[in-house]
């Protein structure tokens, strides 16, 4: 069984954080990805496929800048492949998309990775960060480059289980800036197989110099997460608490994960979930990540 060690990893995880914040400078605004991390990852060897389709029903008639991309009445997404590397380290690979009026725009790709606490999705206590590399379009960001670190700290009590990720988007360039935007989750399971929860997603604006509150976005989701056969489903609908936020959003994902290596495709029944050999049958990997 392979453990990372704890002091080693932590150290090295502050050490990336301030390199990657030192290169300062805004990111998509795209909503290709709504989702809270909670530290479950592929098995070992194991690759898994998500999409990621969210609709914009009621959104900014505006672009966020000249020339850029309107969020209203657009369908954006992105398939997201991911490898379990060990049992505290994954990658993946994402092709972000949007439909508006009839035309399909790629913004180009995202790599991440992603370390978390061995056996995250077993512990009361989880914790974790991501790091996550984007190729973005002139449509969707002033900066041709952006970066995000992904912190994750989250509780399990019982069929409870509590989540946040305070979010750091980087915009690599002259117009980039550093943006805070935290993610929070709440759920409860009510059956093995299906889970309520409440999601926030919030932009607060450029660190040092947060937004008014009406220029803040801050959706509220309320989400359910339930088992098709061998997929996972995540599907929420939000609604904007600002001005500035999209005031009515559709999401939903939906996720398969191969067998692990040795195990038959008999043995995978419980794949959508991420990791076949958890204990707990909430699907990680929809109920967040």
């Amino acid at each position: 069984m392979t453990v990372l060690p704890v002091k080693f990893s932590a150290r090295r995880i502050a050490v990336c954080a301030v390199a990657l914040l030192s290169l300062g400078s805004t990111a998509s605004h795209a909503t290709d990805e709504i989702q809270v991390y909670n530290g479950s990852i592929a098995a070992p060897g194991q690759l898994t496929i998500q999409q990621h389709l969210n609709y914009v029903g009621i959104g900014q008639a505006m672009p966020p800048f000249p020339g850029g991309f309107r969020s209203d009445r657009s369908l954006n997404g992105t398939p997201e492949f991911a490898y379990g590397v060990n049992e505290w380290w994954e990658v993946g690979l994402y092709l972000p998309f949007a439909v508006q009026d009839s035309q399909f725009l790629s913004n180009a790709f995202k790599l991440r990775t992603l370390f978390v606490s061995p056996n995250a999705e077993q512990r009361e206590f989880f914790y974790g960060v991501n790091f996550e590399f984007s190729h973005e379009m002139p449509k969707f960001s002033q900066t041709r480059f952006s970066l995000e670190v992904r912190p994750i700290l989250g509780l399990r009590k019982g069929d409870y289980e509590f989540m946040i990720n305070p979010i750091v988007a980087v915009g690599l360039g002259q117009l980039g800036a550093a943006d805070f935007k935290p993610a929070f989750r709440a759920a409860k399971k009510i059956t093995p197989d299906f889970a309520l929860g409440l999601e926030l997603y919030s932009d607060y604006g450029e660190i040092g110099n947060f937004s008014a509150w009406n220029e803040q976005q801050h959706t509220l989701f309320a989400v359910t997460d339930f088992k098709l056969g061998d997929f996972g489903i995540n599907f929420g609908v939000g609604y904007g608490l600002t001005p500035a936020s999209d005031r009515f959003v559709v999401k939903t994902i939906v996720g398969y994960a191969f067998p692990p290596p040795g195990a038959s495709v008999a043995d995978n029944s419980n794949a959508a979930f991420r990791n076949p050999m958890r204990e707990r049958s909430i699907p990680p990997i929809f109920l967040a990540r």
